[in-house]
């Protein structure tokens, strides 16, 4: 199955969990995108000892998951870039959106 979750919150704890399904998601073979969306883009600014965010992001990603962020929404914030993944746009969430089965929204 393609599944598409669509991150738009930074709270660590939804950040940690959509990227704890992604993983399980991965393990059970189902190709996964998560678009990072608003707040979604600072993700790679979360340091939380309870929640580990960094870890489940590169697990997520060494498993073959794809993570993407918006380019405007990095720039509103006055990032140039994201630590964590390649920047994208809004055709790109519209092409996940035409090409998943499932789509979850996330903030």
């Amino acid at each position: 199955m393609r599944i598409g979750l669509i991150l738009n919150t930074s709270d660590p704890e939804t950040v940690w969990n959509v990227f704890r399904l992604a993983l399980a998601a991965v393990e059970k073979k189902h190709n996964v995108k998560v678009f990072l969306l608003g707040n979604g883009v600072e993700v790679d600014q979360i340091y939380n000892p309870e929640f580990n965010v960094e870890k489940e992001t590169t697990l997520f990603k060494e498993k073959g998951g794809e993570i993407l962020a918006c380019g405007t929404c990095l720039y509103f914030r006055g990032k140039g870039k994201s630590n964590v993944c390649p920047i994208s746009s809004m055709d790109e969430l519209v092409k996940i959106i035409e090409e998943s089965d499932k789509i979850i929204n996330f903030g």
